[in-house]
């Protein structure tokens, strides 16, 4: 039975011509592989391709219509004749391994990478930013279809639709037939005759659009933030990829990060350590513009406080990324001894290391290790009292 054109595009046979490409769009579309995971979605699309590509033909709609063949009396896709096809062998033992059927013009976009630099207070307290990102975007003029105005894609004529064309290799077993992708149509079973001017046949164009990020607290020098559908459009107007932002953090000239705890360090005169004080060290999130919290963090400095030890303050480091509360600021205190001192200050040392016991003071090589004198002394003392 011979195949109705007409009404496998869905339109009259006094249907003009622009009727007849616009059913084409709308089918086309619509039985798309790409679009249409219905088993008989690709061979539908063949049809509605090879229909539209009589139709659309003056001097092959007027054969048709005339009730002849306007495709000559070839079969596309008909048996490969004597012999037998190598695909059908590699099918039998591996499944599928040649081409079958046309690829898409429609394909996902590849991910994109952007790297941007922020304060440590911005990473550790979250802040939104705006972002130009050069990408890939949907041609406007085509609307990603690719082609010029209100043309369309037709048929291939070399492989007919199929996307791939057969070679024939003679051996002993008979002739084997390798399938290979079409170089006319590069394996699309369709080419485009009239390419849209903007973006000749893509479907995409480049372009810098602004978007919105929202960087949450807690991230750290490197971490990834995931933007979902915010990368490439992919040939043909396909789905975007990702974008993909990593965040690299600037060095702060008084804090620095370990994990989830801020750290710095202190200098304070030999006085202050020995007898405490109180700091006021300025508060990281005062870097925010938008801060309007305290300004300062409040450390207390316990007397006797030794050079090289830690003081912690809980609760005043960064925000757990994927947990609850913060960590700590871990203040390292740094005792300076003093290096020019005037006669009264000199005076008031001597006092004082009288006071103390201290004008020779013994070295101690550990926290519990004597000193050598000091084991000489018990060694006299031991041999006296015998």
């Amino acid at each position: 039975m011979a195949t109705d054109y007409y009404a496998t595009l869905g339109v009259d046979r006094s249907a003009t011509p622009e009727e007849i490409k616009k059913a084409y769009r709308r089918l086309a579309r619509q039985f798309h592989p790409d679009v249409n995971d219905a088993p008989d979605a690709s061979e539908k699309f063949k049809e509605v391709s090879q229909a539209y590509e009589i139709l659309s033909d003056p001097q092959k709609r007027q054969v048709f219509d005339r009730g002849g063949d306007p495709t000559g009396g070839q079969r596309g896709g008909a048996g490969f004749g004597q012999g037998f096809s190598f695909d059908d062998i590699m099918d039998a033992f591996f499944g599928q391994s040649g081409p079958r059927g046309p690829r898409s013009r429609i394909q996902r976009g590849q991910d994109a990478l952007l790297r941007l630099e922020v304060e440590l207070a911005e990473a550790a307290f979250g802040v939104t930013q705006e972002l130009k990102v050069d990408t890939a975007v949907v041609c406007e003029v085509c609307d990603g279809s690719g082609a010029h105005e209100d043309s369309a894609p037709v048929v291939c004529g070399t492989c007919r639709g199929q996307g791939a064309i057969q070679h024939v290799q003679r051996s002993l077993l008979g002739d084997i037939r390798t399938a290979r992708p079409c170089p006319t149509c590069q394996g699309f079973g369709s080419v485009i005759p009239d390419p849209c001017r903007e973006c000749e046949g893509e479907g995409r164009v480049r372009a810098r659009r602004n978007l919105t990020l929202t960087i949450p607290a807690g991230v750290d020098h490197g971490t990834r933030i995931q933007l979902s559908g915010e990368g490439e459009i992919g040939p043909g107007g396909g789905p975007a990829g990702d974008l993909y932002v990593e965040i690299q953090v600037r060095r702060h000239p008084v804090y620095s990060r370990s994990g989830d705890h801020l750290e710095c360090q202190v200098t304070l005169p030999m006085t202050a350590a020995a007898l405490g004080t109180t700091l006021d060290l300025p508060s990281l999130k005062a870097d925010l513009e938008e801060h309007d919290g305290p300004e300062g963090v409040t450390v207390d400095i316990e007397p006797g406080t030794q050079s090289g030890q830690v003081v912690v303050v809980r609760g005043e480091g960064v925000p757990r990324l994927r947990g609850i509360g913060a960590g700590d600021l871990r203040v390292t205190v740094v005792v300076e001894t003093p290096g020019k001192l005037d006669d009264e200050q000199r005076e008031l040392l001597h006092r004082l290391a009288t006071i103390r016991d201290e004008q020779r003071p013994e070295a101690r090589l550990g926290a519990t290790h004597r000193s050598v004198f000091g084991r000489m002394k018990d060694a006299f003392r031991a041999g006296a009292g015998e």
